[in-house]
């Protein structure tokens, strides 16, 4: 039954996904001959311009003109010349093509079971939370300790992602935090626009993508993250390819299971993943730091699988919540949390509440300088309102040190207590510093409000805060 099925397969559709797909390469590779005559060219022009310079500053012209074209940067031009990374090139371009082609036309000539729907269904879920729970937060950021069980179950689910082994992806990633925002040295910095952090990055070798994997030496003593590095391709096609169209053949219908669960999963999965390298980066809100480029953005969350408060995450990156407040979307930390009352994950990283209202607030303060600096600004004098607004801001900020001195002091006197106090008498300190830190934070929050009361006296909906 499954030759038949294979001699059936639509040939015309996946012809034409194919030669879209070689053109785009075409195109590409032309355009990077051009690129590659154009600065030959200028070599040459500017080795002879060199030329006729005076001795006295020949060899430093001769210099310049080995490192620096037309004015651009050594490490840039290195940038401008990487050569395509042909194989990610080719699978990154064909399978949108031939999503785009075949899934429309299998859909109007054939028939979809319902089960080849919730098959559909189920591999975007597990593709998607393996590559968040999975690669992300439990591989490159540790926030948590899952069971093997689950481990392997997120391993499995993420090499279905075709998003590159563990550790391509976890030491990506911890290069992206390191350097984030860095144009050499953030492999998908948003500073090179929307294509290069979304998918360009992928389809040449570029320097800041060629990692050693020193930035993951946890990673590189696990054996089965071993074996799935050293045998990825084969890892990729039995589940790609084996696995699926085993599911498909099960619930009757191998085709229509590779078109929709295999081919556009695929695709869907990875677009979805690349929105939090590139559309994080550009549109949303910055509550916690304005450090770096990335955002919280609610609605990407949706499509991410809680990713997309972007913004907690570069700063607080070893929380396994990314949607730290009760009503965000992360189906992400759901999982997790879920999974620890069955104790099959634990030692859940968090960030304290205090910690995370202190970042809000001097994030809030930032915005208060800002608005005050916009005002003065014009050269015009400004009304009464803003003038009682500087004023309250000085005064709300000169109490927010005080109160963050003393959290300060806390926290000394908490590792000293620790030290030198009795192993049976800890507990009593701990409920001391319990109720120390208490205020604290009820302080902080107090120091939130006046804050949100003070920008609504002039209008300002601080949505951020």
């Amino acid at each position: 039954m499954i030759a038949k099925k294979v001699i059936g397969l639509p040939l015309k559709g996946l012809r034409l996904a194919m030669k879209s797909g070689d053109t785009l390469i075409q195109n590409a590779g032309t355009q990077a001959l051009r690129v590659k005559t154009w600065f030959d060219n200028n070599k040459s022009n500017t080795n002879t311009a060199a030329e006729t310079q005076s001795a006295a500053t020949s060899g430093y012209k001769n210099a310049n003109s080995a490192a620096n074209y037309e004015g651009v940067d050594p490490l840039e031009l290195e940038f401008q010349k990487s050569p395509i990374n042909l194989v990610p090139a080719i699978f990154l371009i064909a399978t949108p093509i031939a999503a785009a082609v075949i899934t429309p036309w299998y859909l109007l000539t054939h028939e979809v079971s319902a089960p080849v729907w919730g098959v559909f269904g189920a591999f975007m879920v597990w593709t998607g939370l393996s590559i968040t729970a999975g690669y992300h937060r439990l591989l490159s950021h540790r926030a948590y300790k899952a069971h093997p069980v689950v481990k392997n179950f997120l391993l499995l689910g993420a090499t279905l992602a075709v998003q590159g082994s563990a550790f391509d992806w976890a030491s990506g990633h911890r290069a992206h935090h390191r350097h984030v925002d860095d144009r050499m040295e953030d492999p998908y910095s948003a500073q090179r626009g929307f294509f290069f952090s979304h998918i360009g990055w992928m389809l040449r070798n570029y320097p800041s993508g060629r990692f050693d994997y020193k930035n993951i030496p946890d990673l590189t003593k696990d054996k089965v993250l071993q074996i799935q590095h050293k045998y990825y391709g084969l890892w990729v096609l039995a589940t790609n390819v084996a696995m699926v169209a085993a599911v498909g053949w099960l619930i009757g219908d191998v085709w229509g299971t590779l078109v929709l669960a295999g081919l556009l999963r695929l695709v869907l999965t990875h677009h979805f993943t690349f929105f939090i390298n590139s559309l994080c980066h550009m549109f949303g809100t910055r509550p916690y730091t304005d450090t770096n480029s990335a955002r919280d953005n609610f609605f990407l969350a949706i499509f991410t699988w809680g990713e997309g408060y972007h913004n907690y995450h570069h700063f607080f990156q070893y929380d396994y919540r990314n949607g730290v407040k009760w009503w965000q979307y992360d189906p992400t930390k759901w999982l997790i949390a879920g999974l620890s009352k069955l104790g099959l994950t634990s030692d859940l990283r968090t960030v304290d509440d205090t910690t995370i209202k202190h970042a809000e607030v001097q994030m809030q303060f930032k915005r208060a300088q800002q608005q005050i600096d916009k005002a003065t600004s014009e050269g015009f004098d400004i009304s009464q309102a803003m003038q009682n607004f500087q004023d309250r801001i000085k005064l709300e900020y000169d109490a927010f040190k005080q109160t963050v001195e003393e959290w300060k002091a806390l926290k000394a006197k908490a590792i000293e207590l620790k030290k030198t106090e009795y192993a049976d008498r800890l507990h009593e300190v701990d409920d001391k510093l319990k109720h120390d830190y208490a205020k604290i934070e009820q302080k902080i929050f107090e120091h939130n409000n006046n804050l949100k009361t003070a920008f609504r006296s002039i209008g300002f909906n601080n949505k951020a805060a």
